[in-house]
């Protein structure tokens, strides 16, 4: 140090004291006293190692502190001795440097205990870390990629599972049935840390299994082990795996697609990971693979709760507006299935609803990343378009292109947010009081304010005008069995003649 001082000073032609102790941390007064010595006097100053520091005679109690508690920091250890002695007399830098050089010193209380891992059985055990990486470009955007990495821990051979999208449990079984078969057979047991993936939770380390992934593993043909939490070391070859995967394989890479960024992690695993001279073996993976331990994995065959189109209890109710609750937004299905309910799961991005009897999928929707979307498909619902153009077309059936058109033109005009519903009554008024005046028609839709209430009016005073002009009285109604004929001479001499005389 000060070497350095007396370099950057150098003898007054470069940095000056204020510039010095920016540069190095120091106080301008320890500059000051440096740059006043000379040679002589600093060699002797430096060669003397009976000089004592000023925090020597409490160095005891930071010794029995730092071998209790081997992971205090300097700050804690000058507050506890200040709790005892009072005031130090140094500064908190000196604190911090003088409490370095006595953990370098000083044998400390073990963090942690380790023994020497003897290399696993070949088929034993393969290590799984799920890892994501952001801003990876792919088709000139960037985006997050999910990945999962599987190790075989004899031979180290290595396979990458990626997604894009967040992992859920039906994805990491994808994820796993990739790699057995990239394998070619499945280990004794599987290693993983506490993720919601494979354990849900865990109380004296008795582990509660998710249980979708436990029936995958049971038919797989493998054991769960999970590691104690926030363990990482205890799976330390997949954990290096994953920083491998990212900084080797991912980072710097530009991918046109998906497909392309598929392809290139199953090219670096060929021509780069599964061929590299291991650190710790001293071979290459697949060739320590092929050699020793693919005859010690089982057979694996995919289980059937992989292809099932349905994961166990992935159902959801229909609400009226014929909408599915699934990850924080709300996607459409047919309304023939509103208000029932139906079976959901993910495939590749997708969103694959099905239904529950016969298994037939009914709707797909591309998943969404956000939340609080509402993603509808608009052959769910009524094509509202289609409905008005096919009134339209029914009321043009009934008069002649250009009335119809006219006409509906007019109730568009005069009640354009209920547009539909005037097509409507209009083609069942035309219908019911066929044939209509054309005239009249004619005359009413160059009429402002037209509304199917007035169109009927229109046209009942028109039918009633039409009956009155060509159609006779109506007969009175005879009852059958009755005799009224009667009725028919009243009011007429029944031929019998009458005298009066006078009285």
């Amino acid at each position: 140090m000060i070497h350095k001082i007396k370099a950057l000073h150098d003898g007054g032609k470069g940095l000056s004291i204020r510039a010095i102790g920016q540069e190095l941390g120091l106080s301008r007064n320890t500059v000051r006293k440096y740059l006043r010595m000379d040679e002589q006097a600093i060699a002797i100053q430096l060669g003397d190692t009976a000089r004592t520091k000023r925090l020597d005679e409490h160095r005891d109690a930071i010794v029995y502190l730092l071998k209790r508690f081997p992971k205090l920091s300097a700050v804690k250890v000058a507050r506890k001795l200040r709790e005892k002695v009072g005031e130090l007399p140094a500064s908190n830098r000196s604190i911090r440097r003088y409490v370095q050089a006595v953990k370098a010193e000083v044998a400390t209380a073990q963090l942690r205990y380790y023994e020497p891992v003897v290399d696993d059985l070949p088929g034993v055990q393969c290590q799984v870390d799920p890892g994501e990486l952001r801003g990876v470009m792919i088709g000139g955007e960037e985006a997050t990629l999910h990945f999962v990495v599987f190790v075989l821990a004899f031979s180290r051979l290595m396979y990458v599972g990626v997604s894009f999208k967040p992992l859920d449990t039906q994805t990491f079984i994808q994820l796993h049935d990739e790699a057995f078969r990239y394998f070619g057979g499945v280990p004794d047991e599987c290693v993983y840390d506490q993720t919601k993936l494979v354990v849900i939770s865990e109380q004296y380390r008795e582990l509660t299994i998710n249980e979708r992934f436990h029936e995958y593993a049971t038919a797989a043909g493998y054991r769960i082990h999970a590691c104690e939490g926030y363990d990482p070391e205890s799976k330390g070859k997949v954990e290096a795996g994953v920083k491998y995967v990212k900084q080797d394989c991912l980072y710097g890479e530009t991918f046109a697609d998906r497909e392309d960024l598929r392809s290139h992690v199953l090219n670096w695993l060929k021509t780069v990971a599964n061929v590299r001279l291991h650190g710790t073996t001293g071979e290459q993976p697949v060739a320590r693979f092929e050699a020793l331990e693919r005859g010690h994995l089982k057979p694996y065959l995919t289980p059937a709760c992989v292809s099932r189109s349905l994961a166990p209890g992935a159902t959801r109710q229909v609400d009226k507006t014929g909408l599915i609750s699934w990850k924080a937004n709300k996607y459409s299905v047919p309304l023939r299935w509103q208000q029932a309910r139906v079976g959901v799961t993910e495939v590749d991005a997708e969103l694959l609803v099905s239904d529950l009897e016969s298994g037939e999928v009914i709707a797909c929707h591309a998943l969404c990343d956000d939340k609080g979307r509402v993603i509808k498909n608009t052959n769910h619902y009524r094509d509202h378009a289609q409905r008005t153009a096919d009134l339209e077309a029914a009321i043009t059936t009934e008069l002649d292109e250009a009335a119809g058109a006219a006409l509906c033109q007019q109730l568009k005009r005069s009640e354009p947010k209920i547009y539909k519903d005037q097509l409507l009554a209009a083609r069942d008024l035309l219908r019911r009081y066929a044939p209509v005046d054309r005239e009249l028609i004619d005359q009413l839709a160059q009429r402002p304010g037209l509304t199917a209430t007035r169109l009927r009016a229109y046209l009942e005073a028109s039918q009633a005008a039409i009956k009155r002009e060509r159609l006779p009285e109506p007969l009175p109604l005879v009852s059958e069995g009755l005799d009224l004929s009667v009725y028919a001479r009243i009011g007429h001499s029944s031929g019998q003649e009458v005298t009066h005389e006078s009285a």
